[in-house]
């Protein structure tokens, strides 16, 4: 590693811990503070720490990558996902921001399922919970293995250094300052992301030449690099576009709606977080397409075409500048490790710690379980981590879908349907659950193939879970007049 690539992560860390520490200064020892910062997140600070809790490592490592390998056809996720990310800010941010609060200030998803259906029974609250402590387990091993191989590739450092460095920095700031701190650095490395996916591509599609080049190159390797439509079928496209409804479903990401200032904030912190998603996602897509015509002009040999970024990183820049860009991928994948940790946290506090084991706890002991859990959590995901070839971190790769499918028509249908039922939102979080599992696991095809080889398992887990929940709730005794009378005071405010 040179020099100038070291002082610029040095500073890079030093930037988060300092955050760290000022936001634990800040804090107080109020688990709404703790868990959600008191409800006071900025239009700015929501917006950008949604962008890049949501944008992990794969968007300066794998959308390059399948964009270096076929072309413009790879670019029907980043429009699924652009579209998806609009409709929920649209749909749920100003609606969940209004209705947690409404409904005594739940703090947490499976918290908001609860109150929302007045479920004594803890069931939705328990069965919701679990599903996002394994999953975010996974998740965040998995961001922990990326730091690992981050450090191994691009700087020559052992892996389990990486492991431990990337960790470690994460948990600091995590562990003391809570989700404001969370949610600072989660803006400055959006910012970070931000420069980089604008630095990269200008400066290698210079050196291409123009975009006449660029497009004459890309033509001499395969013109259907530049086909929207080249190689990739209606089925192919349509699962490329589901990766849209995720968004409902994924706790890490909905939590800053419900974190943001006021209701009247929302329309600003979209226009910002659209605006900078748009950015992104174009950077990250030009990174691809740019650096293969940069590596066929140059005679260069992409062995990983997921290394695209890095490569053109410390190619074309100073190191100290080539530090900072190295950094983007950390802070990409630091900011998704953290908010991940934090979100497993306030399930293990609040919805086991203070439900099973504590109800009289006080406000100054959750938050020292939370920290506690942060660790736990952590901890475990590191153990994982040490194999980055165990096959439980396959799962990974299908938690966006598990999620999206689980909980994203439970939380639409919940904001915006008053007939909705405690049992339908139990048995649509089920069916979502167990459809995404089945196309996934089940050989039913030839050769034991799994049918998501065929469409991605978003698509009927989510139209499982939404329409189960509809029936069921259809099927079920109306809400209590309680109930009813919540969802109407939520609308109400909006």
């Amino acid at each position: 590693m040179q020099t100038g690539q070291i002082i610029s992560l040095a500073l890079y860390f030093a930037a988060m811990l300092g955050i760290g520490v000022y936001a634990y200064r800040k804090s107080t020892d109020d688990v709404s503070g703790y868990m959600l910062g008191g409800r006071q997140l900025g239009p700015a600070v929501a917006s950008l720490s949604a962008g890049a809790s949501d944008m992990s490592g794969w968007m300066l490592l794998g959308l390059p990558g399948a964009m270096f390998v076929s072309g413009m056809s790879a670019s029907w996720i980043a429009i699924g996902l652009f579209i998806g990310a609009l409709a929920n800010w649209i749909v749920v941010a100003p609606r969940l921001r209004v209705y947690t609060e409404t409904a005594d200030d739940a703090i947490t998803i499976p918290d908001y399922f609860e109150k929302r259906f007045e479920d004594r029974s803890h069931m939705l609250r328990v069965i919701s919970s679990v599903v996002i402590i394994i999953f975010f387990t996974l998740y965040t091993s998995s961001g922990v293995v990326a730091g690992g191989k981050l450090f191994e590739s691009a700087f020559g450092a052992d892996y389990a250094f990486g492991l431990w460095i990337t960790a470690g920095v994460v948990v600091a700031y995590t562990l003391f300052g809570g989700f404001m701190a969370v949610s600072m650095t989660d803006f400055v490395q959006g910012c970070i992301m931000f420069v980089a996916l604008v630095l990269v591509p200008v400066v290698a599609l210079i050196d291409v030449g123009s975009i006449g080049a660029l497009g004459t190159t890309l033509n001499g390797i395969d013109p259907n690099l530049t086909n929207l439509f080249g190689g990739i079928t209606a089925i192919g496209i349509v699962s490329a576009l589901a990766w849209g409804l995720g968004y409902f479903g994924q706790p890490h990401i909905i939590v800053r709606f419900m974190a943001i200032r006021s209701v009247r904030d929302v329309p600003r912190a979209r226009n910002i977080g659209m605006s900078w998603m748009g950015v992104t996602l174009i950077g990250a897509l030009a990174t691809g397409l740019i650096g293969l015509a940069y590596a066929t002009e140059n005679g260069l040999t992409v062995d990983d075409p997921e290394t695209i970024f890095i490569l053109l990183s410390q190619i074309l820049f100073h190191p100290l500048i080539a530090g900072f860009l190295l950094a983007a991928i950390l802070a990409a994948i630091m900011s998704t490790i953290s908010s991940q940790l934090l979100v497993s946290s306030s399930s293990l506090t609040e919805d086991f710690y203070g439900i099973f084991l504590r109800r009289d706890a006080s406000q100054r002991e959750l938050v020292f379980v939370g920290r506690l859990s942060v660790v736990a959590v952590s901890l475990v995901a590191i153990a994982l981590a040490y194999d980055p070839d165990n096959n439980v971190l396959g799962l990974v790769s299908n938690a966006w879908a598990g999620f999206g499918a689980a909980f994203g028509p439970i939380v639409i249908l919940s904001l915006t349907w008053r007939r909705m039922t405690r049992n339908g939102a139990l048995a649509g979080i089920v069916a979502g659950a167990a459809v995404v599992l089945f196309w996934i696991y089940a050989p039913v095809l030839a050769n034991g193939a799994a049918l998501s080889t065929i469409l991605y398992e978003i698509v009927p887990g989510f139209l499982a879970c939404g329409i189960t929940a509809i029936l069921v709730s259809l099927a079920d005794r109306a809400p209590a007049t309680s109930i009813t009378d919540t969802f109407a005071k939520a609308r109400a405010a909006l």
